[in-house]
């Protein structure tokens, strides 16, 4: 066989069509947009939507087992793209997650007069990348996957033209984003030089055994580089500045979907960088992502506790900050996974927490989507007499609020929560356990603060008036309607089944996402 007959090798296509078909669907978007009228434009929403869901029903057939393509002649297991149990279950999760986001952005499109054909294909460009991000198993794939994810991110977040805030947050996320992109490769270059590897498999082996101290002390500053890098994906503290500003600067369906599927991208890149890439610096990257944790949750807890409920857009701010708090949660079993023999079961616990995140915290942005169409401020007050105005879609946000604070009937809050707590004794991590309590109870405050707003008379709901002037529409925004539009009524009812079926059987969950990994 000759050299180059060698590297020729056969494609997978079933492995990778979950990407691949949300890439090919955002082309196929793009074009269409040049020649639909404009009031044909509205098809492409529910063309994206339909693509979105093809890409979720191609993760069935790969159920059966790991596949594997774009791997190393005559080695197996360096391969760059993997269909493994702990891939299907975060791109569900990020397709999911896009399709969620989709439904919200139907009407969104319309009420804000956003440009149609670009929005869909910036969110199925960043949803493609992220599909991809958890398959990767070599570091330029995953730097590559994470790129492709964020940097349409920065334009839908900046796509309200006109918009002050819309700017300023497009802004501050580009550049938080990339300096973190700049970090990140820089430490990526100096393990490539330490191990002369970038598939996850060999850098671990490489790690292990290098023959030089020099080049120790090398792959030592790659690995803290690439962490950093990561810290800043996932918006932990203190690398967490950008979070607030850019959830209430973007476009409401898009901060519920940076809040996920932003986080989905940044800890399955995390995991698979610290779990299987440098296991033989565990004894760094542990203690280091327990001190991220408890920062982390502590920073966003108190921070939501101080929001003002007369502050325009008080309640994205809230969900925002809540997000940070929520992100100190799912640090904690990374954490744990780097004192860990078997980290199997520390990682399934942060999977199975991000699910429960995933259905409720887009959830309540469904819900703040649809008061902000009556009430564009957005602010905590401004839920007064839901429950009186709209019963059902009150009772939705208080489920969702209370999953989110670990409370029964979210049941599958409480189980994340106490799953988490659990993996952190079990590790050793006892201080880390007491802070992670400590910040349960303050999240209570906030979490109960606003579910019992909704349920206060409703000609309460008038004072809210009296607290400042009405924040006027955001530019382009159209007159409000009474009616749920079918979209959004579809996300909230879909989110909130799928928190009451989470609930149902939470240590399912949790027993599939154990085996997602290793």
């Amino acid at each position: 066989m000759s050299p180059i007959t060698s590297l020729v090798q056969s494609v997978d296509w079933l492995a990778i069509a979950p990407p691949t078909i949300a890439a090919a669907v955002a082309l196929a978007v793009l074009v269409a947009d040049l020649f639909l009228p404009a009031a044909r434009k509205p098809l492409l929403g529910w063309i994206s939507t339909a693509g979105l869901a093809l890409a979720a029903l191609f993760l069935l057939p790969l159920l059966d087992g790991d596949r594997r393509t774009f791997c190393l002649p005559g080695h197996p297991d360096a391969c760059s793209y993997v269909a493994d149990p702990f891939t299907l279950v975060i791109q569900f999760l990020v397709l999911g997650g896009a399709l969620l986001t989709a439904l919200l952005s139907i009407d969104t499109i319309k009420d804000q007069d956003l440009p149609t054909g670009e929005y869909w294909f910036l969110l199925l460009s960043s949803a493609s990348g992220a599909a991809l991000l958890p398959a990767s198993r070599d570091l330029a794939t995953l730097v590559i996957a994470l790129e492709v994810a964020s940097l349409p991110a920065f334009a839908l977040v900046g796509l309200r033209r006109g918009d002050r805030l819309s700017s300023e947050a497009a802004l501050k996320f580009f550049l938080s984003s990339v300096a973190a992109t700049a970090v990140m490769l820089l430490g990526v270059s100096f393990l490539y030089a330490a191990t002369g590897n970038l598939h996850l498999s060999r850098v671990a082996h490489a790690l292990t055994a290098l023959p030089d101290p020099r080049l120790a002390t090398l792959a030592s500053a790659g690995v803290a580089l690439t962490l950093v890098g990561f810290a800043f994906k996932t918006a932990a503290a203190p690398f967490h500045f950008w979070v607030p500003d850019t959830y209430v600067g973007a476009p409401l369906p898009i901060a519920g979907y940076l809040s996920v599927v932003g986080k989905a991208v940044g800890f399955s890149g995390l995991i698979l960088v610290t779990v299987q890439g440098f296991p033989s610096y565990a004894d760094v990257w542990g203690p280091a992502l327990a001190v991220l944790a408890a920062l982390t949750m502590t920073v966003g807890n108190v921070a939501a506790l101080r929001q003002d409920p007369r502050r325009a857009h008080s309640a994205v701010r809230l969900l925002a900050w809540s997000s940070v708090g929520q992100a100190g949660y799912l640090l904690v079993p990374i954490a744990a996974a780097g004192y860990a023999h078997n980290p199997a079961h520390a990682i399934g616990s942060t999977v199975a927490y991000a699910l429960m995140y995933a259905a409720v915290n887009l959830g309540a942005f469904a819900v703040a989507a649809l008061v902000a169409r009556t009430r564009p401020a957005n602010r905590l007050t401004d839920y007064r007499g839901l429950y009186a105005r709209r019963p059902l879609v009150a009772l939705a946000l208080g489920f969702f609020l209370l999953c989110l604070a670990g409370l029964p009937p979210g049941i599958i809050g409480l189980f994340a929560k106490v799953t988490v707590f659990s993996v952190a004794v079990d590790a050793g991590l006892a201080w880390l356990a007491v802070v992670m309590a400590v910040n349960v109870v303050i999240a209570l405050y906030y979490y109960l603060q606003w579910t019992a707003v909704l349920f206060r008379g409703a000609e309460e709901a008038e004072e809210t008036e009296e607290a400042g002037a009405p924040q006027a529409a955001p530019t382009g925004a159209r007159p409000p309607h009474a009616r749920i539009p079918a979209p959004l009524a579809t996300a909230i009812a879909l989110a909130t089944v799928l928190g009451i079926a989470l609930s149902g059987a939470p240590q399912l969950v949790l027993r599939f996402a154990s085996g997602a990994l290793l």
